[in-house]
């Protein structure tokens, strides 16, 4: 059965602060930023960041939490992911490789943990998985497989997983995973493109997708993890903002509605015949048995670039959110990326279920 649509879903979202900032190593001279979260079987929590070395080289690291009341540190502990296999290298005159912006879910019914990353190697941008048993020892898998007839197939990002399997829309159980193709007139030159892709049709600007992949055959292999056989559009920049792009955020969490994450919107604002684009985050809900159905979408971002440290840096007017930690029930914390140069914490608080409220004022 379909979860109905929610009609409006409150949320109070906290700035809570800086977490991480770049060592002043080479090897994050460009950056510490998007990470993604999980806790590890004894429920320590872990941040992974991307690192940004010289030369828009990204490694994923590992960043141990340290938790004294409300507060939350974060301490180095090397790498989960360096630059290795051959589609996470590429020549350096060629603007930068690596392993970039991870988000790790651990999924039960596997019993692993699962992380998505972009690997950006020769052929560009592409959804890359990898496995761990503890959260700390990482192994790949290797790259998300599109080839079958009618999928995407091509520069490709945002990966993250869900913990739960699902139904797909042709009705297979399956595990699923954000994604957002790319428009290679994006990639090449984002704001000299924008006039064309605003006079593109929503549903061909870049959008979120979820993919599917069936679960029985992940229990005979592993690696068939990696074969995508359904792949369905769920958020087109078709609002009130987000208008250039939507694309994945946090893994999703169940809550009482569904299946709840942050994502990301982009839009572009035009002075002097220049444009300057916005990252902001906004919230979104799946149905718990077929996440393609959307109940509910923010009509308005929960947050956009504010103060010094979201508005400049790498890429400036940036909040760009890819890690989820639950800390009580409705009451979740997020980290975010900063403007492509630091990492951000911020809490996400949403009120009682609006159907259960309305059944109490009714009572």
């Amino acid at each position: 059965m379909n979860a109905p649509a929610v009609q409006r879903l409150d949320v109070k979202v906290t700035r809570l602060g800086v977490v991480l900032i770049p060592d002043g190593t080479p090897n994050e001279a460009e950056g510490v930023l998007n990470p993604a979260s999980a806790r590890t079987r004894d429920g320590a929590l872990v941040l992974y960041p991307r690192v940004v070395g010289s030369g828009n080289m990204s490694r994923v690291g590992i960043a141990r939490g340290i938790e004294r009341g409300g507060d939350v540190s974060f301490e180095r502990a090397g790498y989960a992911l360096e630059p290795a296999a051959a589609y996470e290298r590429r020549p350096s005159d060629r603007g930068g490789m690596g392993c970039e912006d991870p988000r790790v879910t651990f999924i039960p019914a596997l019993n692993r943990y699962v992380m998505a990353y972009t690997a950006f190697g020769p052929q560009g941008p592409r959804v890359a998985v990898a496995i761990s048993d503890d959260g700390l020892a990482w192994n790949r898998l290797g790259l998300a497989d599109f080839s079958a007839p009618g999928l995407p197939c091509g520069d490709d990002k945002d990966g993250a997983f869900f913990p739960e399997p699902v139904h797909s829309p042709g009705g297979v159980l399956s595990i699923a995973f954000y994604h957002r193709p790319m428009l290679r007139l994006s990639t090449a030159n984002g704001r000299a493109a924008v006039p064309t892709i605003l006079d593109l049709a929503p549903e061909n600007r870049e959008s979120t997708r979820i993919a599917y992949v069936p679960l029985a055959p992940i229990y005979t292999d592993i690696r068939n993890l990696l074969k995508v056989s359904e792949s369905a559009l769920v958020m087109a920049p078709d609002g009130l903002w987000g208008k250039i792009k939507t694309g994945g955020g946090t893994p999703p969490v169940r809550i009482d509605e569904g299946w709840f994450s942050l994502y990301h919107g982009v839009d572009a604002i035009e002075a002097g015949g220049k444009y300057t684009m916005i990252y902001s985050a906004g919230i979104v809900v799946h149905d718990l048995d077929q996440p393609h159905r959307i109940v509910y979408r923010s009509p308005a971002p929960v947050m956009k670039p504010e103060g010094a440290d979201e508005l400049h840096g790498i890429v400036n007017n940036v909040v760009f959110p890819t890690a989820i930690d639950q800390r009580a029930d409705r009451v979740f914390d997020f980290y975010y990326g900063m403007a492509d140069a630091k990492i951000g914490r911020a809490s996400c608080a949403l009120a009682p279920a609006y159907a259960a409220v309305n059944e109490n004022a009714a009572a």
